[in-house]
């Protein structure tokens, strides 16, 4: 990839801060890789896309450090969850067979497993070679009949981010457009004019989160034509040109997949969470207004105070042994802000919240939820960490699995809410999975004991 082309992703037209440098735009520091490289993040965004092939061309620790390292469920096919690496060493780059061996590696991939579409992830030992993904893909299509796509995004073009938007832009030019979607079932209680059509950008069906909303959307008459790209399909995401209106779940991802195609196909879009009462509420009255149906709007509003009703009722035993309680949220992107308005919901507070991925917007939502005073971690060390959490006596911390030793080492409960996690906290069910966690985690009969003298002093 050129660089011209890598700083055009860069400049990002669509967010309000472009004129500035973006915390989630900057390029990574020497010796940092926490947080993954461009083909880390363009990886883990096309992923979850159940029915295609992701084959990593590179070394085989490439494909063995970022595999499978987003817990994105699927309905369906699962040959995403197998891992596809040409396994380059020394003699391949000496003898330049780099090629070849991806030409046999996706010809044996197609016979042996029939795949929707085989995704070519380039990685930096090919790039730096030169290895000419365009000329194999398109060779690797002619001969296997089957679509053949070169993901170029290799470690050293930049951040993780980066990455996320080189394999958004590579769906738009590439897959998007490229199908026409199936007409709605004859049996469908809809009448034609509320039938409506919608894609999602950005949502990864984190521990089958996206299932606790697709009901309430099936009963509105709103189909979700693809999902970009949790429990997502290939044909699927070929169709989304067509979608009245699409929602952005993680903006910093993928924002400019929902620019793009509001410019080439007029298709409005929206920035929304699923994580928390209001959240989901908000979501759904955006999207129904979007697409401009008042009559989808009275039964929107009708679904809204059923479902709020109800979750109001199973979160009330939980909600009093939740009230007053303090917590430390330490993530990044979306959920800094949509954690916050959940824990908010559930009675608690949150004393800081970590930005270190979080775009402007995502800040400025943060200082809408918290205050203009909020604390905001952009390092989360484990010092800074648990210095925040005796200053403002924090009674859990709330974060990824790398944080879960700092937080159990100070005798701290903790509950993972990164990607790794095993339980869904989006939508109204999800918010009372959310609470019970939270105080079978704080409720423990095993944090008395940590703090209390062994019985041999």
């Amino acid at each position: 990839m050129k660089g011209n082309e890598i700083l055009a992703l860069l400049d990002e037209p669509a967010c309000e801060h472009n004129h500035k440098q973006k915390s989630g735009c900057s390029a990574p520091k020497p010796g940092a890789t926490a947080g993954g490289c461009a083909f880390d993040g363009a990886q883990i965004t096309l992923l979850p896309i159940a029915d295609v092939a992701h084959l990593v061309h590179g070394p085989i620790g490439c494909a063995g450090s970022s595999w499978d390292n987003r817990g994105s469920m699927s309905s369906g096919p699962n040959i995403n969850r197998l891992g596809f690496t040409t396994d380059l060493n020394e003699q391949d780059v000496i003898m330049g067979r780099g090629e070849r061996r991806l030409f046999h590696a996706v010809r044996h991939i197609v016979t042996r497993y029939r795949p929707a579409a085989v995704f070519i992830y380039n990685t930096c030992v090919p790039a730096m070679e030169g290895d000419d993904l365009e000329a194999v893909c398109q060779a690797a299509q002619t001969a296997t009949g089957v679509p053949v796509i070169a993901i170029d995004a290799a470690g050293f073009y930049g951040s993780k981010n980066l990455g996320n938007r080189l394999a958004g832009e590579v769906m738009v030019k590439r897959v998007i457009g490229q199908r026409e979607p199936a007409p709605w079932p004859e049996a469908s209680p809809f009448a034609p004019e509320h039938r409506h059509d919608v894609g999602l950008i950005g949502e990864f069906n984190i521990a089958g989160e996206f299932w606790h909303i697709q009901p309430l959307l099936d009963e509105l008459g709103i189909r979700v034509l693809g999902s970009l790209s949790g429990d997502g399909r290939f044909a699927e995401i070929q169709t989304m040109h067509r979608a009245q209106a699409n929602m952005l779940v993680c903006s910093r991802a993928l924002i400019n997949v929902a620019r793009s195609l509001e410019q080439r196909y007029g298709t409005p879009w929206f920035e929304g969470s699923f994580y928390g009462i209001r959240a989901t509420s908000d979501a759904l009255r955006q999207l129904a207004a979007l697409l401009g149906d008042d009559d989808l709007c009275r039964r929107t509003e009708a679904l809204i105070a059923r479902e709020e009703q109800a979750a109001e009722l199973a979160l009330r035993p939980w909600r009093e042994q939740l009230r007053g309680r303090k917590a430390l949220l330490y993530t990044g992107g979306v959920k800094s802000w949509s954690v916050v308005s959940a824990l908010q919901d559930l009675g608690m507070s949150v004393v800081a919240t970590g930005t270190r991925k979080s775009t402007e917007e995502d800040k400025q939502r943060i200082r809408e939820l918290m205050g203009e005073e909020a604390v905001m971690l952009d390092e989360g060390n484990a010092r800074t960490l648990l210095d925040v959490v005796y200053r403002y006596q924090a009674d859990l911390m709330i974060a990824g699995g790398r944080n879960m030793y700092t937080a159990y080492k100070a005798r701290l409960p903790f509950l993972d809410i990164n990607q790794e996690r095993e339980h869904a906290f989006a939508g109204y069910q999800g918010i009372v999975t959310l609470a019970r966690q939270i105080c079978q985690t704080i409720n423990s009969p095993v944090w008395p004991q940590t703090h209390s003298r062994a019985p041999w002093h």
